[in-house]
């Protein structure tokens, strides 16, 4: 997962991103209780274990987390706003954004009956250190105040990290305005507080949220059942969750489901869209069985704000997304209509906030307005666009280079292999002036589309744009929180969009569910709410 711009290379080729919405039966239809059953590919499972994990295996240790904050088991936008979980409330930030206060409330357990003190969350953080550069939670925790000691091995706990009964303070050495999302990811799970820092990852263990993990056997299966100690509200209608691992492909994963020998299986979009599966005809779409909705992951054409092409330029960006035929491009990397949603905005159109502003043409370009645009500002006229080294991606750069010629635009295309293609862009002086790319947070938040991408110090920001205005308007957009900070991105998505035009979003991938036919309570945020489900 990730803050994934090096996921353009292999998600174009493989998988179309994450949904959100809900459906499902009627309470008539629930029946407590049962064993729901999901099939995996064996290889594409990596842990059981909250510190390691970090892949599909996230969608089944939703069921075992229990979190400081979270988002709601309900249909988007209100299963995507943020809320306290086991935290009692949002956390207190001090002014200058580097310490987080959360206090807890009472009554969650682990399964075996412990009390769940702030303790399980500091050893949660603490494991990760340890764990090292084995756990993808360390980018999001290295500037924690002594961090740097625990990964090194002269300490086992974290200066910055300190528990005491039912508060945990969490501080950093510089400014951290995102770090309530991201306890959402189940890096930071609730965990005993003796639980071993294994690097090869526990096994079993007991979990505070509504189930926990009885046995995982890699390669073989996973048992997971209900925590009889569960003090939260997250519903929990099945009794647990045997989770097969001997699959060896998603399409049979697939057929497993479509058989009802699984209730559900993991598998990317391609294998749901493949041309001899037709789902939608067989089972139609929205209705009981197989389903799709907006994703998660965006696809946008980047500008390099670096080279002279596009710094200060915002006319020639804007004429960009002007002259895209965002269909034709969607065409041209898709075999179904149901696999993207096109877009010109840069969040994602379920976000709490999000306005649809229509501010560029989706399904046909506007050459007038982009001539207009770009007559006296194309500097040249040459670009060169860098893609990853694959087929598809480079058909679409291609595409990209013809469309642009409309508006005087002679663009290169330059194919960069394999895992070379973000090292080249984040390269000093790297002669790109376009590429394709591929977005996809770890965690879910208005911030992660904007700041992370377009801020100075994003993490994201590979175009190295630059705007003092826009800098300070998304710092003050990240410190609030609630309906207000939701209104304030949605507001600042579409004055990013239309004004300063950082890059050229074409489109949202969608992501395809299927379910047996006894699966109800079918929630999807962003994809299949496991916790949530029930047997009919």
């Amino acid at each position: 997962m990730g803050n994934r711009f090096w996921l353009s290379a292999v998600l174009l080729v493989l998988s179309v991103g994450i949904a959100g919405t809900a459906g499902g039966s009627t309470g008539r239809d629930v029946q407590e209780g049962g064993i729901f059953r999901v099939s995996f590919v064996g290889s594409e499972f990596d842990h059981v274990d909250p510190a390691l994990a970090y892949s599909s295996s996230w969608y089944l240790l939703d069921t075992i987390c229990a979190r400081l904050m979270t988002y709601p088991d309900k249909a988007p936008p209100e299963g995507l706003r943020l809320v306290p979980e086991v935290a009692a409330d949002h956390p207190k930030i001090s002014r200058n954004g580097k310490t987080y206060t959360f206090t807890l409330r009472k009554g969650f357990r682990f399964s075996d009956g412990t009390p769940v003190r702030a303790s399980a969350f500091a050893r949660a953080i603490n494991r990760a250190l340890i764990l090292g550069d084995r756990s993808g939670a360390v980018q999001y925790i290295a500037d924690i105040a002594g961090a740097a000691d625990v990964q090194a091995g002269r300490t086992t706990t974290a200066a910055g990290v300190i528990a005491r009964g039912n508060t945990l303070v969490v501080r950093f050495t510089r400014p951290v305005l995102d770090f309530a999302a991201k306890t959402t990811m189940p890096f930071f799970c609730a965990v005993p507080p003796t639980l071993p820092a294994d690097p090869e990852g526990v096994r079993a263990f007991p979990g505070a949220g509504p189930y926990y993990v009885a046995e995982y056997r890699p390669g073989e299966r996973v048992v997971v059942r209900r925590n009889r100690f569960y003090g939260g509200t997250r519903p929990h209608h099945v009794a647990g969750f045997d989770v097969d691992l001997r699959a060896t492909s998603q399409p049979e994963v697939l057929d497993q489901v479509e058989r009802g020998e699984a209730d559900w299986g993991n598998a990317v979009a391609p294998a749901y869209f493949a041309p001899g599966r037709r789902l939608a005809a067989k089972y139609g779409v929205n209705r009981s069985r197989f389903f799709v909705k907006p994703g998660f992951t965006m696809r946008h054409i980047l500008f390099n704000h670096s080279r002279p092409l596009f710094r200060d330029n915002p006319r020639l960006r804007q004429a960009v997304n002007f002259a895209l035929d965002r269909r034709a491009l969607s065409r041209a990397v898709t075999n179904s209509q149901l696999a993207e949603r096109l877009t010109d905005q840069y969040l994602p159109p379920t976000f709490p906030g999000y306005r649809d502003a229509a501010i560029y043409p989706l399904e046909r370009p506007d050459l007038s307005r982009a001539r207009g645009l770009a007559r006296g500002n194309t500097r040249g006229g040459k670009a060169t666009l860098y893609t990853a080294d694959f087929p598809q991606p480079v058909a679409l750069s291609q595409l990209v280079g013809r469309q642009l010629a409309a508006i005087g635009l002679t663009v290169d295309v330059k194919p960069i292999a394999g895992r070379g293609f973000v090292p080249r862009l984040t390269a000093p002086n790297e002669p790109w002036d376009l590429a394709v790319i591929l977005w996809l947070p770890d965690f879910i938040d208005p911030a992660t589309y904007v700041n992370d991408l377009f801020d100075s110090r994003g993490s994201g920001n590979l175009g190295h744009f630059q705007s003092k205005t826009y800098d300070r308007l998304m710092r003050r957009a990240a410190r609030l929180r609630g309906p207000e900070r939701y209104r304030a991105y949605g507001e600042l998505d579409i004055r990013l969009a239309r004004d300063a035009a950082p890059s050229a979003p074409t489109s949202f991938f969608n992501e395809p569910t299927l379910v047996s036919k006894r699966v109800g309570c079918i929630v999807l945020r962003p994809i299949l709410d496991l916790t949530a489900v029930c047997l009919k």
